[in-house]
Parts: C-alpha cells; sequence; structure tokens
C-alpha cells in the first residue's frame, strides 16, 4: 500500500512540475489583454483605464490621438490631435496600416468613442479608447503636457 502511495506521489509531483514548465496560455505579455471590448458596427475597439494607458506607455507602441474639440490640452506622449468630427478627413495622418495600434481620446470620452466607431467602420482593427477621456486623467492626479 506505501509503495502505491509513494508512486502516486511521484507521479503527481512530476505532473505538476512539468505542468509548471509550460508557458501559460493565458498570460499575455503586451497590452492585448487589456481593456474592456466593445463591439460596434464593423468591429471592435478597447475601453481601457488610466492605470491600464499608463502601464501602456511604459512601453509606448502605439500612436496616441487627442481627439477632443476644442482644445483643451493634451495628454503627455500625444503624437497627433484630430477633431473627433474630422478624423475621417485626416486618414492621411494616420498609419496606413488598419491594424497599427492607435489610442483615442478627449476631455471625457464622448467624442473618442465616435472618433473610435468611425475608424472601425473604415477597417481599423487596434484602436483603444481612454475611457473617461484626460478628465479621469487628471482626476488621478497625473500631469497633462504643457500647453
Amino acid at each position: 500500500m506505501q509503495k502505491g502511495l509513494l508512486i502516486f506521489i511521484i507521479l503527481v509531483s512530476a505532473l505538476l512540475a512539468a505542468c509548471s514548465n509550460q508557458p501559460s496560455q493565458n498570460k499575455i505579455s503586451t497590452s492585448e489583454g487589456v481593456g474592456k471590448v466593445i463591439s460596434v458596427e464593423g468591429g471592435t475597439y478597447r475601453d481601457i483605464t488610466v492605470a491600464e494607458l499608463e502601464n501602456m506607455l511604459e512601453h509606448k507602441d502605439f500612436l496616441l490621438v487627442n481627439t477632443h474639440i476644442p482644445f483643451e490640452g493634451d495628454l503627455l506622449n500625444t503624437d497627433l490631435s484630430i477633431p473627433f468630427d474630422e478624423i475621417t478627413q485626416n486618414l492621411d495622418k494616420l498609419p496606413a496600416d488598419k491594424n497599427a495600434k492607435i489610442v483615442l481620446y478627449c476631455r471625457s470620452g464622448r467624442m473618442s468613442r465616435i472618433a473610435a466607431k468611425e475608424l472601425v467602420k473604415l477597417g481599423y482593427t487596434n484602436l483603444w479608447q481612454l475611457d473617461g477621456g484626460f478628465n479621469a486623467w487628471k482626476d488621478a492626479g497625473l500631469p497633462m503636457a504643457d500647453q
């Protein structure tokens, strides 16, 4: 009986050790698992929190676009300002690759959500939107770029 129990313990230990050496299928080392997926006509975009955007900015691999009008300031590291209601007229300023990662924001999130929906309809597939906009950013005590 003890021999059987010993073999069982050895087998379970070996199985656990083998499993722990396998890369996790659930771990995501990029920002792909970040944010809440929002379904809209033509596809999806992701709503992200201030904390998620802060983390993404540590290894910035995206275009950061302010869509707010009238202009009231930029987040640090903003690449472009394109009015939300002129986004389709300014596609030449966006990456030609519609799979390129683009993060949109405005003051509260309303205008950037409209821009995100429009870009999704046009075939953009890697869009992100700051939920709460730069109001949420400021509420978190984070600095804006110099105006």
